[in-house]
């Protein structure tokens, strides 16, 4: 594996893991990515060539353990990488039927570009030397380019190249889906319609999205273009195939640049005509190269770290940064289209949409916010789709969907399969409503990072409101507490389905969702007390809120029961302090590795409802989501002390099995201002995730998006220590040592950053400019405020004997 900090890589072939390959190597531009497969390669159990478009969805039937089940997933399109060849007439070319010499990938993570390089010797003893370069334009997103170099060393003879699109192709990278529909596009239909150019246009299904990818191809021997082709359409599969004479040592050079169009494109006629005339007129591979890079440079300045740390730690940074900006770029602000939770990368839930943003907005708000706003809109224009959703449900507001796709319904599976039982179960994770406090908080966050006022008026606010009302609604008053309860839900640990014995699904009084809807009622009343006065009357009138409404809020955020048990233990719900103890020493001597220690136990015929046995972090998402401050005010105000946060830590660190990628990106952060040394292990787990497949063959169906993006959060928010709340840039920094010195440059409230940290102490920088109003930085008991091209230097220890950081200009 390629070790420098700019550059990911392998330098070898091996099958059994190239779907993770594929999955690391993914190139993408937000509008469309293709995974790192090989181009000669067909989806065939060690290879799998997927292309996947945002928002490009489609529904299948499948009749699953005597159900009809419907599930909805993100399409893989036409594999357009297609190329391949034999010499004389001999077999086409297979990795796995030829000696493999030499075997390099090459991504190369400032540039956007995919090298592969080969040498490889055949069953007569020939050996040839193939160079591909591949992109996906982040300027021009619906151009790709695939540029090879063929080099027959010791041998000549007669060489065909065959260069084309295969339209038939499936869903079916996943292994526990493929008992379901999987053909989502139908009526394919192939043309030439250049000498060097083709085309394959297809739809899907059900959603009748129509999609076309056209490819000009251009091969030169010895430098001299060879124009000698013959078209190839068989079935769902169009190319053209060059039978040229090749001599020792003469370069055989193919480019092939693609263009991809889909009938939700704005600006557009139709996709035929649209990908011809684009691939007609677009530049040569080189110059498109050029164009691309360009654009790379120009998107990392926006995201800027200056890192010390080891070349393998910044290389696992660079990698998650840039899989993020290749599943949301600035491409991403036009589409509609939300941040699937395993990228553009594979299939893996379908790609279906979950409560990713909560840990990827946070990056976002503080760099490109255009990016995060794009992404709130998302769920806006499926607003209509959660005031239905509740009021089917009996309730009021806005019910979102745990899992979303095209148009906001209730994506989630009914039923799972459990790989190790090989059984099909009920599932009920639908019922973690607080997928709703999630999108109401990135709102607000956004809103604070962002300062877009425009935003919340128009948009934000009303999804602030439907969505409290919706959890005003959820909630019931208890006379026997004289609080307020939440029943049925599931909280973000989704072990927890049901309590035993119980017919009902659903636990009660999740500590997690309670809290945050005590937040989110407050948060509700204080963003109607800030609209501008005839924008809330308007609001108001049009959601018909009334003053009973709003007190009712302000009842919950105050009389909102919150479970405890023990020595000020928040309990994850109410009654796990009385499920059994699992003996976990146990279990990791019978299975080794327990992160999905919901599968073991009910392919042991248990049930992990019956103990006190976490996937992932619930009760410390509180500490996650809010700083100390807030969280003792919330619980202050709700007339409970604030407990010990190292104390409730250990308590669920001990009954936590890790199976979600988030968990260690939580863990990471809880842990990081008591417990370093373990925050930093986690921290190390979080960036290895992917990279390592440290679940275990999840990552070849795709990365995880929100791990990925919570590795850059980590040190941006919570090493860093910045935070944004009640109209500050808060600093409380708490920097490793272990990692060097920080510099980053973000961007507050429209205003250019830089932030240098080190252990306790920050320096801000403010970037010259014209005069605008002054940005208001927080660092311990002290605040200052910083005009164009001015300075301040913190140090927390200083601040908290009594020192003043001081704000100056630059000498």
């Amino acid at each position: 594996m390629t070790t420098t900090a700019w550059q990911f890589g392998f330098h070898d072939f091996v099958p059994e893991d190239e779907g993770r390959r594929e999955a690391l190597c993914t190139l993408g531009n937000g509008y469309f990515a293709t995974r790192g497969a090989a181009p000669e390669s067909r989806a065939d159990g060690v290879h799998y060539p997927g292309t996947y478009v945002a928002g490009c969805y489609n529904r299948l039937s499948t009749t699953v353990a005597g159900r009809e089940v419907e599930n909805e997933s993100l399409v893989n399109m036409p594999n357009w990488l297609l190329l391949t060849f034999r010499a004389d007439d001999g077999p086409w070319f297979d990795l796995a039927q030829v000696e493999v010499l030499d075997h390099e990938q090459e991504l190369d993570l400032e540039r956007g570009l995919l090298v592969r390089r080969l040498r490889f010797r055949d069953g007569r003893a020939r050996t040839t030397r193939i160079v591909q370069h591949r992109f996906v334009h982040l300027a021009a997103p619906h151009l790709a380019g695939l540029e090879t170099t063929l080099v027959a060393e010791d041998w000549s003879g007669a060489l065909t190249l065959r260069c084309g699109i295969d339209g038939d192709v499936t869903n079916s990278g996943v292994a526990r889906y493929r008992a379901l529909g999987g053909r989502h596009l139908v009526d394919h239909r192939t043309a030439e319609v250049a000498p060097d150019i083709v085309v394959l246009h297809a739809r899907t299904s059900q959603s009748d999205i129509h999609v076309a990818e056209a490819q000009r191809t251009r091969v030169r021997v010895g430098g001299d273009p060879v124009d000698a082709r013959s078209l190839l359409q068989r079935g769902e599969v169009i190319a053209h195939d060059f039978t040229i004479d090749v001599e020792r040592g003469v370069e055989v050079q193919v480019e092939k640049i693609v263009s991809l169009h889909t009938s939700r494109d704005f600006a557009a006629t139709e996709p035929v005509t649209e990908a011809a005339e684009q691939v007609r007129d677009a530049a040569g591979f080189d110059e498109l190269c050029r164009s691309h890079s360009m654009a790379w440079a120009r998107l990392n300045k926006e995201f800027h770290s200056g890192l010390s740390m080891s070349d393998a730690a910044q290389q696992a940074v660079h990698l998650h940064l840039f899989h993020l900006l290749q599943t949301v770029s600035p491409n991403t602000t036009d589409l509609d289209a939300g941040l699937p939770a395993r990228g553009l990368h594979g299939e893996a839930y379908r790609g279906h949409v979950f409560w990713d943003e909560l840990f990827v907005l946070p990056t976002l708000d503080l760099r490109m916010p255009q990016l995060s706003r794009a992404l709130l809109h998302y769920r806006h224009r499926r607003l209509g789709q959660a005031r239905k959703a509740a009021r089917d449900a009996g309730f009021a507001g806005a019910m979102f969907p745990w899992q979303s796709g095209s148009n906001g319904r209730e994506e989630t599976q009914r039923l799972h399969l459990n790989p190790r039982s090989d059984r099909w179960l009920p599932d009920h994770t639908h019922l973690q409503r607080h997928i709703g406090l999630a999108i109401a908080h990135n709102v607000w966050h956004y809103h604070q990072a962002s300062g877009d006022e425009e935003f919340l008026r128009d948009f934000g606010a009303e999804m602030v409101l439907e969505i409290a009302r919706f959890f005003a609604s959820l909630a019931q008053y208890d006379r026997g507490r004289d609080r307020y309860v939440i029943r049925g839900v599931v909280g973000p640990d989704e072990y927890h389905t049901a309590y035993p014995g119980r017919d009902r699904p659903g636990i009660d009084n999740n500590a997690y969702t309670n809290v945050m809807t005590a937040w989110l009622c407050r948060t509700a009343v204080h963003v109607l007390r800030e609209l501008p006065d005839q924008r809330r009357h308007e609001l108001t009138d049009q959601l018909d809120i009334r003053h009973h409404e709003i007190d009712r809020w302000k009842r919950i955020a105050e009389r909102m029961f919150v479970p405890f048990h023990g020595n000020g233990i928040i309990s994850q719900f109410d009654g796990y302090d009385r499920l059994a103890e699992l003996d976990w020493d146990a279990y990791r001597q019978r299975y080794g590795d327990i992160q999905r220690l919901d599968r073991i136990l009910e392919a042991e015929d248990d049930d992990p409802n019956h103990y006190q046995a976490s996937k992932q972090a619930d009760v410390l998402m509180l500490f996650y989501l809010l700083s100390a401050e807030e969280l003792e005010e919330i619980l202050g105000r709700l007339g409970y002390p604030m407990p010990s946060i190292p104390d409730n830590i250990e308590y669920y660190l001990r009954r936590t099995s890790h199976g979600s990628t988030l968990s260690a990106v939580v863990h990471a952060w809880v842990l990081a201002r008591g417990r370093r040394h373990r925050a930093l292990e986690f921290f190390d787990e979080v960036l290895a995730g992917d990279i390592h497949d440290t679940q275990h063959g999840t990552t070849a169906e795709g990365i995880h998006l929100a791990a990925m993006a919570g590795s850059i959060d980590i040190l941006q928010r919570c090493f860093a220590g910045i935070e944004v709340r009640d109209g500050a840039l808060r600093l409380n920094p708490l920097w490793p040592t272990e990692l060097g010195p920080l510099e980053l440059t973000i961007r507050y409230r429209g205003q250019p950053l830089t932030i240098g940290v080190t252990g306790r102490t920050a320096t801000v920088r403010t970037w010259p400019g014209r005069r605008r109003l002054p940005v208001t930085c927080a660092c311990g008991s002290r605040t200052v405020h910083l005009g164009p091209g001015e300075t301040a230097r913190f140090s927390l220890e200083n601040s908290l004997r009594g020192g003043d950081p001081a704000a100056h200009s630059p000498p």
